[in-house]
């Protein structure tokens, strides 16, 4: 499953990296949780919440419905 949302996670890595950022996959458990790094612009970025559920999260979730929620570590 992990390179599943390493390629899901591509989708999205064009639109971070525009704007200064970037998101480094860290694990993904068994039970659907998805951990991540924001790095870049995402890491301080006030704004960042909103990019890991509203980008991030959407994205891999309508990719691989088995995964339950992305958290940033």
């Amino acid at each position: 499953m992990k390179e599943e949302v390493q390629k899901a996670i591509g989708l999205i890595r064009p639109s971070l990296q525009a704007d200064g950022g970037d998101v480094e996959l860290i694990d993904v458990s068994e039970d659907g949780i998805v951990k991540v790094k924001l790095t870049g612009a995402c890491r301080g970025c006030p704004m960042s919440q909103m990019t890991l559920k509203m980008g991030i999260e959407k994205m891999i979730k309508q990719k691989i419905p088995d995964i339950k929620e992305v958290i940033a570590v």
